[in-house]
């Protein structure tokens, strides 16, 4: 399994949806199941209702929906032992998410905010690429709060509770995460064109989605698609591991429907980590990405 649009977050750019329009495309595990559909559509609107500063709104799971969090969550947290970084395990054992049922996100809000000051927010679906990336300089992560198709526990074709939690809430429970997190967003907010915008989103996806680095020897995930995918982070590997190159991760290209062929791998947690705040401080600047 591949969380293939763990990207679509980053490289799409569409409005929150509205449960009146909600849609799947043909392809989606659900498209041809109307009583998913239907709850789909459900939970966008309670997204779609949610005001910052309002309390957040449970959404009461169904026997079904506990079961698939269940399943991927146990299986998850078992591969994450052997493939994870460390400073990504931390995460995960300050959040200590539960296994037997799907976290509230209220819940999950209150204790990372606790932890590293970032809030977590229900929103419908996928919202413009610079309110995502903008909301992170606001140490805020937007989130989904609908579950995959059961019928295919270990893909989803888009970000889903999983990997917004699993993936991301486990990493924004660490400080040196999210302190990370919120240099990305500022560097977004300057990025004013789109040409700019475009590969510092590029910059994003090979590092705090898809990122790699090398690690008592072993090369170790840290990015929160393949932390969430269950099928991927056993076979990253197996992928083209090039050079530490923030510049040539700014012009590579990337299919989000497919595992991915290439990663970049730092030597060190230690370099990634003042790499990445070093790019992201300077952005846009420290480097002509228009010429």
């Amino acid at each position: 399994m591949n969380v293939r649009a763990a990207g679509r977050k980053l490289a799409a750019v569409a409005a929150p949806i509205a449960s009146s329009q909600f849609e799947l495309p043909p392809d989606h595990p659900g498209f041809s199941d109307p009583d998913y559909r239907a709850r789909r559509a459900r939970i966008a609107e309670v997204g779609s209702a949610y005001h910052h500063g309002d309390p957040i709104p449970d959404v009461s799971y169904t026997a079904e929906e506990g079961e698939v969090w269940q399943t991927v969550s146990t299986e998850l947290a078992g591969k994450h032992r052997n493939y994870a970084c460390r400073e990504y395990l931390l995460g995960a054992d300050r959040l200590m998410l539960p296994t037997a049922h799907v976290p509230q996100l209220r819940e999950v809000d209150k204790q990372v905010h606790g932890l590293t000051g970032f809030h977590i927010y229900p929103v419908p679906g996928l919202v413009p690429i610079r309110t995502f990336y903008g909301s992170l300089a606001e140490r805020t992560f937007l989130s989904t709060q609908y579950i995959r198709h059961h019928s295919v526990p270990f893909y989803t074709p888009e970000p889903d509770i999983v990997h917004e939690i699993i993936g991301h809430a486990n990493m924004l429970a660490n400080p040196v995460f999210a302190d990370l997190y919120e240099a990305a967003g500022r560097a977004s907010l300057r990025a004013a064109s789109d040409v700019s915008l475009d590969a510092f989103s590029r910059v994003f996806w090979f590092t705090l989605e898809f990122g790699v680095v090398y690690e008592g020897g072993e090369v170790k995930a840290y990015g929160a698609g393949l932390l969430s995918s269950y099928g991927e982070i056993e076979t990253f590997r197996d992928a083209e591991i090039r050079p530490w190159d923030l510049h040539g991760m700014a012009k590579q290209d990337y299919d989000i429907t497919h595992y991915q062929p290439i990663l970049f791998a730092a030597a060190s947690f230690d370099r990634m980590l003042t790499d990445l705040h070093g790019f992201f401080s300077s952005y846009p600047a420290s480097v002509a990405w228009e010429q």
